[in-house]
């Protein structure tokens, strides 16, 4: 019972601070003119050549109380206004890039976690051993890796190289061609689920192959803050009091590493976990870049380039959420994790 009232708690509190969001966004669009803050407004490019007539139509000359609240309404109706970097309404066009930024995170995030994990607690319990310092230096060299630098080398040796192994984009161009016609289904708009689903195997090993550059840039480079921070951690946990007194009742090494130090020592590791998958979901701008990967920091860096307003809103407001959301996630695994949470 203690832990739902801690959620439902958390989840009143959410309400308040994605209100806080909302407004610390429209003061920042308040800093725009009406004729600009009017392209946050507009559905298709036709409406550019009447700016006055939206203007009054939303209200941009009226009291600001009333254009946030206008604000809000087109929001929840889904209108973020049109996008003159990609040509198309902003709700359209991150529909079309999101899918390939929710792949690429989702076939990271898993491996970055899970090994960090698994290494940081392998270098910790063998401390000062062969693997603690052969773990040490692999974390050192990959979080000092530059990440545009690393790709540009993988992207160099497996697509130059070897003729094209693992090239950039999400799909080849047979693939893309197959799964905009008629004959492919979109469930999700990922590509490698959706083969699946449409029993397409060979779309899958293609937007695999497609995959693997951009994931192993990544992963080398973000594993070694997971693995760093479990491995301190985990030697600050293996010193507590509660772990002494397991063996010395003479529980199990593996035990005492799997029930007691391992859990306690996640806590630290959840949070960078969570911000990690968030900034994923935000769009890695630099590695979507390198492989032309058409995801949401790709669209992002461009909109900011050429000062689509509408775009760096919808950026702004997607970020603000998604943060907002991940913290909720990774409090109500702290309290799952650690049940003294819940009191507090």
């Amino acid at each position: 019972m203690n832990f739902l009232n801690y959620i439902i708690r958390r989840l009143l509190l959410l309400i308040v601070v994605l209100i806080g969001v909302t407004v610390v966004i429209f003061i920042l669009m308040a800093l725009f003119s009406p004729a600009q803050r009017a392209s946050a407004f507009i559905t298709d490019i036709k409406q550019f050549g009447d700016i006055d007539s939206i203007i009054r139509t939303y209200g941009l000359d009226k009291p600001v109380y009333i254009q946030y609240f206008n604000w809000l309404k087109q929001i929840f109706q889904g209108n973020f206004g049109w996008s003159t970097t990609v040509s198309r309404p902003v709700i359209d066009a991150f529909k079309f890039f999101f899918p390939n930024t929710l792949e690429l995170a989702l076939f990271s995030a898993p491996i970055i976690i899970l090994v960090g994990i698994w290494i940081g607690s392998l270098s910790a319990v063998h401390r000062d051993k062969p693997v603690d310092h052969f773990t040490r230096v692999l974390a050192i060299v990959g979080w000092s890796l530059p990440t545009f630098w690393f790709g540009l080398i993988l992207l160099m040796i497996f697509y130059g190289y070897f003729q094209g192994l693992f090239p950039p984009e999400a799909l080849g161009y047979k693939a893309h061609t197959f799964v905009n016609s008629a004959e492919f289904v979109r469930y999700t708009r990922i590509n490698s689920i959706d083969a699946l689903l449409n029993g397409e195997l060979w779309i899958f090993v293609d937007a695999i192959r497609h995959l693997v550059l951009p994931v192993i840039t990544l992963t080398v480079v973000q594993i070694a803050l997971v693995m760093r921070i479990m491995r301190s951690s985990m030697l600050e946990a293996m010193g507590k009091g509660y772990v002494l007194t397991a063996r010395a009742k003479g529980a199990a090494w593996k035990t005492v590493i799997k029930k007691h130090a391992r859990r306690n020592a996640l806590i630290p590791v959840v949070t960078v976990s969570g911000w990690l998958f968030a900034l994923m979901m935000a769009g890695v701008v630099i590695t979507e870049t390198i492989f032309n990967r058409k995801g949401l920091g790709w669209w992002w860096a461009r909109a900011a380039t050429q000062l689509d307003i509408p775009s760096v809103l919808m950026a702004v407001l997607f970020n603000g959420i998604l943060f907002v959301v991940t913290n909720l996630i990774v409090d109500i695994l702290y309290a799952y994790i650690d049940p003294r949470v819940r009191l507090g």
